[in-house]
């Protein structure tokens, strides 16, 4: 099974039902997904903007953290990130927390799959794969 690297925006989508949700959940059994321990908070801080806009209830948000609490997404220690990350950030202009998912992805040589098209726009022309959503579905 082909290893990825998985962010944030890709894991919401398999615990709240949005859109391309339908397409983030057909990734699951086809990859084996590792993410930055920075995805956990990183999920929780959405759905609690979620929350907080009254786009899902608390409710909502519970259970979407406990099915997030039980994946089996492997998960890295951002310290072991944090340098490539954060020159990653510097070259490209963008948000270190952002980098440290593409700067696992390049560590470990596989692709990143992210639906953040603004943050994968600036990663072309790195040695990194990366792959939107729907071109992971369809791979």
């Amino acid at each position: 099974m082909r290893v990825a690297v998985v962010d944030s925006n890709i894991a919401i989508k398999w615990v709240i039902d949005e859109p391309d949700s339908d397409e983030a959940l057909s990734l699951r059994g086809r990859f084996r997904f590792i993410a930055p321990d920075l995805l956990v908070p990183e999920c929780a801080n959405t759905l609690w903007k979620m929350v907080s806009r009254s786009y899902i209830s608390t409710e909502a948000a519970e259970v979407a953290i406990a099915a997030l609490s039980r994946d089996r997404i492997e998960l890295v220690p951002t310290r072991e990130l944090l340098l490539d990350a954060f020159r990653l950030s510097v070259a490209i202009e963008h948000p270190a927390y952002d980098c440290m998912f593409a700067a696992l992805a390049m560590r470990e040589k596989c692709a990143l799959v992210s639906a953040d098209t603004k943050f994968t726009r600036k990663l072309i022309g790195r040695s990194i794969e990366v792959m939107s959503l729907r071109d992971a579905a369809q791979a």
